[in-house]
Formats: structure tokens, sequence, C-alpha cells
């Protein structure tokens, strides 16, 4: 059977107050950005670059900058990424935003995109202020660590499953 949209097998049980609809996932955005960005301005008052502090026997609070994308993709490039990934981070915002406004009642969905879009909007912060990515997760296993990260990455991944998991819903009721 073939699926004619995003809509298609979905309930439409929206908030139902019109172009207003999609503003309490605005809102959320607006919750993941706050608290990303005042995370970061802790880490940036209290630690300097490279200052790491053991939390637990797999955690620390650390320092870094990511000049890069995910997983410091493309950090030593010279310089002109920051604006690359300025731009995908808004022009992602403006895609976002429209999607939320044609979906606003399919929740999963939009708590999903809410969590890209506030993520995506906390780092294109930091590389508008700095020019780089505040990260200061660091989590690790003997002497693996995994990239640091923040809390605007952590929204971008928690979006992305919920992206998958409501795919993975739609398809499932489609059956």
């Amino acid at each position: 059977m073939a699926s004619k949209g995003r809509g298609a097998g979905r309930s439409n049980m929206s908030f139902k107050s019109g172009s207003s609809s999609w503003l309490p996932w605005l809102a959320w955005s607006l919750v993941v950005i706050l608290v990303d960005q005042f995370t970061k301005v802790l880490v940036l008052g209290y630690y300097q670059l490279g200052d790491s502090h053991p939390v637990t026997s797999f955690f620390n609070l650390v320092r870094v900058h990511n000049h890069g994308a995910a997983f410091s993709f493309l950090a030593s490039s010279g310089g002109w990424q920051r604006w690359l990934f300025t731009g995908i981070g808004i022009g992602a915002a403006v895609l976002i935003i429209w999607l939320l406004k044609s979906h606003p009642g399919q929740k999963l969905f939009a708590f999903a995109l809410a969590s890209i879009l506030g993520g995506a909007l906390g780092n294109v912060i930091d590389r508008l202020l700095h020019g780089y990515v505040v990260d200061f997760l660091d989590f690790y296993w003997k002497n693996w660590h995994f990239p640091a990260f923040n809390i605007a990455d952590s929204a971008i991944t928690l979006g992305a499953i919920c992206l998958i998991l409501d795919e993975l819903l739609r398809v499932r009721r489609g059956r």
C-alpha cells in the first residue's frame, strides 16, 4: 500500500488552535536551547580548554572546542566549515519550522523535530558566538573515549531516534 505523504495513516489529533498549534513545540525547542546554552556558559566559566573533571568511573566533565561537525568532521579545515555548518543549521531550522507548522498534531514526530530544532540552534549559537561548538560530556570505557558532546547534540540524537521510532510505528500501523 503506497503512502500518501507525511500524514498518511496518522490520526489528526492536534491542538486545534489554528496557526498557534505548533507553538508548544517551539517552546520545547526553546527549553532545549536554554538548557544547552546555560550548561555551556557554566563550562566556559569554570573550565579552561582541555580541563577534565572525573565524575564517575566512566564519565568526565571536560571542555572541548569542536570546530567541525559530529565527531569533529572537518574540524581542521581552515575555518570555512564554521559558516557551512551555520548555514546548514539555519536551513534545517527553516525546514523543521515548516514541518512543525504542517504537522503539529503528530506528537512523536513534532517532539522529534522540536528536539532537533533546539539542538541545531543551540550549536548554531555557539558557532556564531565563538566560532566553535562547546562540548563537555565525556563518556569512556578504560582508555576508549566516545567523542565529547553537549546537550544540543543529545537533543539532536534523541530527536533522530524519535523520528525513526515514529516512522517504524507509522509503517506498522499501515499494515
